[in-house]
C-alpha cells in the first residue's frame, strides 16, 4: 500500500482437497415444526442437506468441513447443526459456528454473521479433531432439531486429491437454484515436488489453504517492499540488502510467507527502465531472491504492484503512463503479458502465489459507483473513468492458466482491496479452483472494524480462503493490528503486516529499524503476536 514515492496516507476509504470423505443428507418433503434455538417457541419448516467432507487427516487429528444447505422454501433466521461420531474424534477449534461436544455428540450454533440462511442458500462451517482408531465419517445430521436423511460415506485415505469447489454465493445470498451435489473437481497438484527446503507446497481446499501433505496453511507474514519501485527510479532493484541474513531475519520472527511486491516495466524490460535493472536481470534477481525464501522454509508471494496507463482521475497518484505508481486497474496491454511470463517462470513451484493486483480502485475512478467498480474489476475492458484498456481479473487469471501454471492465484477486491462485499458475486472462473480473496486492512480504511469485518469478510472466509496481503496502521503502534490479528485469528485466516523495510513512520508501517530484524514500536507488537505461534 505504501510506497517510497507515496509519502502521504490516503484519503479514507470506502466501502482442493487432500481427504475427502462427502454426505449428501436431504431431509423428507415432509416439513417439520421444531423449536429454533435461541427462541421461546418458535416453529419453522426446515429442509436440510448436509455435505460433510474430511480435508486434511494426519493420523491422530483431522480437519472437517460442513457445508449446511436450506433446500426448503423458506429461510432461517437461526441454525444449530447436531450429530455424533462412531469414535472416540474430540473436538479441538472450531470456526464459522459456536462449537460444542458431550461425548460423542457434536453440536454446531450460528454465529451472528450466518444465522441469516435464504431458501437455495448455503453457510459453510469447519473444525479441527483428534482422535485415535477409525475416523469414520458420522451419518446423521439434523438442523434445528430435525433430520437430514441418508447413509455417511467413510473418510477417504490421506493422499487423495478431489476438490470440492466452493460456491460463489454468500451464504447470506440466496442462490437461484439449490446445489444439491458437492463438485469432485480436482485441486490443482503440484506439476512439480515442493522445494527441499521445506517451503510450503499450497493449494485451494474449500475455503483453505493445504500444503503437499494435507495440512491447514495458515500465513502469517510480512511484505518485503522496493522492487516495486526501486528500478523505474534508477536506484537498483531491492531496496536494502536481500542476502541470507536478511533473510533468515525475518525468518526468526516465525514468517512463513513473504509478499514481494513486483513493476510490469522492469519485469518486462520497457525502455523507459534502465537496463541493468529491468528485463532478464531484474527477473533473475527476483527469481534468485525467491529461491533464498524458499530455502528459509517460506512461501512467497509475487505482487503485481506499480503497472501502466495514464490515469488522472479521483485519488490518481501520478499522470504518468509507465509504472510509477499505483493505478486503479492493471493495463491490457501489458499486464496479461506480464502474468503470462511471471506464471511460465514460477509455474513449477507451487511455494510461489501469485497476486494479480494490488489495489484495485475501478469504484473510486468510476465516481464511486460500487456496481461499476466491481464489472470493470471483473470483466475489464472500457471502463467509467479510466482512460486505458483494462485487464480484468478473469482475463488475468487466463493468461496465468494459458501459460500452463496452476498457482494459488490471490485477487484483492475493490476500494484497494479494503472492500470484499461483491468480491463472491464477480470472482471469476477457474479450472484450476485455486483463488483466494486478498484483502488489505488499515486502520484510515473504511472497512476498519469488527462489525464491517463480520458483515464483508467473514462471509467471504466462509467461502474461499481469504488471505489479508496487507495489514498495517500508520499511528506508528499497534493497537489496530492486535484487534485485527485477534479477529483474524478466530477465523482462522493469517495474514502479511506491511512493510519489512526501515522507513520511518512518515512513509508508511516500518517492521523494522534495520535489517537484522530490530522492530520498531510496530514491529513489535507484530513480532509478539507471531512468537504466540
Amino acid at each position: 500500500m505504501f510506497a517510497r514515492q507515496r509519502l502521504r496516507p490516503r484519503p479514507r476509504l470506502r466501502a482442493a482437497l487432500g481427504a475427502t470423505a462427502a454426505v449428501a443428507l436431504m431431509a423428507g418433503s415432509a416439513t417439520a415444526a421444531v423449536l429454533v434455538p435461541g427462541t421461546a417457541s418458535a416453529a419453522t419448516t426446515v429442509q436440510c442437506q448436509v455435505t460433510y467432507t474430511v480435508a486434511n487427516d494426519w493420523g491422530s487429528g483431522f480437519t472437517t468441513n460442513i457445508t449446511i444447505a436450506n433446500v426448503g422454501t423458506s429461510a432461517w433466521t437461526g441454525w444449530t447443526l447436531g450429530y455424533s461420531y462412531s469414535g472416540n474424534q474430540t473436538l479441538q477449534s472450531g470456526w464459522n459456528g459456536t462449537w460444542s461436544q458431550s461425548g460423542k455428540a457434536v453440536t454446531v450454533a450460528n454465529v451472528s454473521y450466518n444465522g441469516s440462511v435464504a431458501a437455495g442458500a448455503t453457510t459453510s462451517i469447519g473444525a479441527n479433531f483428534t482422535y485415535s482408531g477409525a475416523n469414520t465419517a458420522p451419518t446423521v445430521f439434523s438442523v434445528n432439531g430435525t433430520t437430514c436423511n441418508g447413509v455417511g460415506s467413510p473418510s477417504s485415505p490421506t493422499g487423495t486429491t478431489p476438490s470440492t469447489t466452493p460456491s460463489t454465493t454468500p451464504s447470506t445470498t440466496p442462490s437461484t437454484t439449490p446445489s444439491t451435489t458437492p463438485s469432485t473437481t480436482p485441486s490443482t497438484t503440484p506439476s512439480s515436488p515442493p522445494p527441499t527446503s521445506g517451503a510450503p507446497a499450497l493449494h485451494v481446499s474449500g475455503n483453505q489453504l493445504l500444503d503437499s501433505t494435507g495440512k491447514v496453511f495458515v500465513p502469517h507474514g510480512v511484505n518485503r517492499s522496493g522492487a516495486e519501485f526501486a528500478c523505474v527510479q534508477g536506484k537498483g532493484i531491492f531496496d536494502g540488502p536481500v542476502d541470507d541474513a536478511s533473510v533468515a531475519a525475518i525468518a526468526s520472527w516465525k514468517v512463513n510467507v513473504v509478499r514481494v511486491p513486483l513493476n510490469e516495466d522492469c519485469w518486462l524490460g520497457e525502455s523507459t527502465v534502465l537496463p541493468q535493472y529491468g528485463g532478464a536481470t531484474y527477473q533473475a534477481a527476483i527469481e534468485s531472491f525467491v529461491s533464498l525464501l524458499h530455502k528459509h522454509g517460506m512461501a512467497v508471494i509475487l505482487d503485481l504492484h506499480w503497472t501502466d496507463g495514464v490515469y488522472t482521475g479521483q485519488s490518481s497518484a501520478c499522470s504518468v503512463a509507465t509504472a510509477t505508481c499505483q493505478k486503479p486497474m492493471p493495463d491490457a496491454a501489458n499486464a496479461p503479458a506480464f502474468w503470462a511470463s511471471v506464471a511460465g517462470a514460477f509455474k513449477n513451484d507451487q511455494s510461489t502465489v501469485f497476486d494479480l493486483f494490488n489495489e484495485p480502485y475501478p469504484d473510486f475512478a468510476a465516481g464511486f459507483n460500487a456496481a461499476l467498480g466491481w464489472s470493470c474489476w471483473q470483466n475489464g475492458g472500457t471502463c467509467t473513468g479510466i482512460n486505458y484498456q483494462v485487464a480484468g481479473m478473469q482475463s488475468l487469471v487466463n493468461a496465468v492458466r494459458g501459460a500452463g501454471a496452476g498457482n494459488v492465484l490471490m485477487l484483492g477486491g475493490v476500494a484497494y482491496s479494503n472492500d470484499l462485499s461483491q468480491w463472491l458475486a464477480h470472482e471469476p472462473t477457474d479450472p484450476s479452483h485455486n483463488l483466494v480473496a486478498s484483502w488489505h486492512s488499515y486502520n484510515f480504511n473504511s472497512c476498519s472494524s469488527s462489525s464491517c469485518w463480520d458483515s464483508q469478510v467473514a462471509p467471504v472466509i466462509a467461502q474461499v480462503p481469504v488471505i489479508p496481503g496487507e495489514i498495517g496502521e500508520n499511528d506508528c503502534g499497534h493497537s489496530y493490528i492486535d484487534t485485527l490479528m485477534a479477529w483474524l485469528d478466530s477465523h482462522h485466516t493469517g495474514y502479511a503486516a506491511w512493510t519489512w523495510n526501515t522507513w520511518d513512520c512518515s512513509s508508511g508501517p516500518s517492521l523494522i529499524s534495520a535489517y537484522d530484524g530490530t522492530p520498531t514500536n510496530y514491529g513489535a507488537g507484530y513480532k509478539a503476536h507471531l512468537g504466540t505461534f
